[in-house]
């Protein structure tokens, strides 16, 4: 295929790296590809031209979503009219479902082809929501190889094409060496992550770090490092650890969280993506999280979690390998307790570190090339009129 459009839309900065791997690929197959859509950074360096600016969709939580909903209305409806009159050969949702899905949604029903790249986290919780995305796009790009499982029970195509973090991430040789690119002493190192979203530090940011000064109180000879998202997040976290004894034992960093992972023998995670780049770069971890106290009555009264485990390490290998905390144990105490049992666990690390080599092997798919592939099946096949 000699040229094609694509408009792409991503929201996050982890949208942004995995669209421009994506485009990268495409550029690779496609001499004359013309991009345009919501983008970072990384995306417009990758070539892409911008309609708005991936900050306009990082919102988070009800809350907050709905403050931002005019803006956010008047955003999705400015991309249809503009996308539109453009025409091009395929829209790619990249991640930001609740914003993507509906916007591929209404492009589709005009006659344009529609996928999305990063299925929403239907393993977890409101697994029906399958049904409604595949009547929104022509299929789904998982990450994950047991979700392709889960869309065929509503008779949505789907296909499992590795994860970018899988094919880029690997376990450092020398972990000493990282801490000192990154400014830290030789000794032992805990990595705490709170989060890279205000609404996350500002839930977890306190016992985090008062489990982490719990931890240095049983260890004195160890270190503890903090990534900082940004400056938001730095606020957050100076307000709600004010009142810490010993908070600034912990070092902060100005965010390189993977390289903090990397470089550390032992880390504290906030459920999500952090936890799946522990696992990669093989640091025994353990992970908690706490909902908003509204989203947990949601998720409690109406049974909308699905899956045993919160955790991504967990629900890839099927049975408790990292151990979680939840709501009411996000405290100084359970945390703090918890590491100090993990860090004398050398059977419990162990067992973290074969369950991490087993996440590598099941997600290195060479993904940007596979999803690659994809949208140049469904546009060759809109080509010839093929539905």
């Amino acid at each position: 295929m000699q040229d094609m459009r694509v408009a792409i839309v991503a929201g996050e900065t982890s949208g942004d790296l995995l669209a421009a791997e994506l485009i990268e690929a495409l550029r690779q197959r496609v001499p004359d590809l013309q991009l345009r859509g919501v983008t970072g950074p990384r995306m417009r360096a990758a070539g892409c031209e911008s309609l708005a600016d991936i900050s306009e969709l990082s919102v988070m939580g009800l809350i907050e979503v709905l403050r931002h909903l005019p803006r956010l209305l008047r955003l999705r409806w400015r991309l249809r009219r503009e996308i539109l009159a453009w025409q091009p050969d395929i829209f790619i949702g990249v991640d930001a479902p609740d914003f993507n899905l509906g916007l591929a949604a209404w492009l589709r029903r005009r006659g344009l082809r529609a996928l999305h790249f990063v299925s929403p986290s239907i393993w977890a919780w409101r697994r029906q929501r399958a049904r409604t995305i595949g009547t929104q796009v022509d299929e789904v790009l998982c990450l994950f190889p047991f979700e392709p499982a889960l869309y065929a029970e509503y008779g949505v195509p789907a296909r499992f094409v590795g994860h970018p973090l899988a094919d880029r991430l690997q376990p450092v040789a020398d972990r000493q060496a990282l801490r000192a690119v990154l400014g830290l002493s030789a000794a032992p190192l805990l990595a705490v992550l709170p989060g890279s979203r205000r609404g996350e530090v500002s839930r977890l940011g306190a016992p985090f770090v008062a489990a982490a000064v719990r931890f240095l109180d049983a260890h004195p000879g160890w270190q503890v490092a903090l990534p900082v998202a940004n400056e938001g997040c730095a606020r957050v976290l100076d307000a709600v650890c004010a009142g810490v004894d010993g908070a600034n034992r912990v070092l902060r960093l100005d965010g390189r969280s993977t390289e903090l992972l990397a470089a550390a023998d032992l880390a504290l995670v906030a459920s999500g993506t952090a936890t799946l780049e522990a696992a990669l770069v093989d640091t025994p971890m353990l992970v908690a999280y706490r909902l908003a106290p509204f989203s947990n009555w949601l998720v409690r009264t109406f049974g909308l979690l699905q899956s045993r485990w919160f955790s991504l390490p967990n629900a890839l290998t099927g049975r408790a390998l990292v151990p979680e905390l939840a709501q009411e144990d996000v405290a100084a105490l359970p945390l703090s307790d918890a590491l100090i049992e993990l860090q004398v666990d050398a059977d419990s690390v162990v067992q973290q570190r074969q369950g991490f080599a087993e996440i590598r092997r099941a997600l290195r798919n060479q993904a940007s090339q596979r999803a690659a592939d994809a949208i140049l099946e469904h546009v060759s096949a809109s080509a010839k009129g093929v539905a």
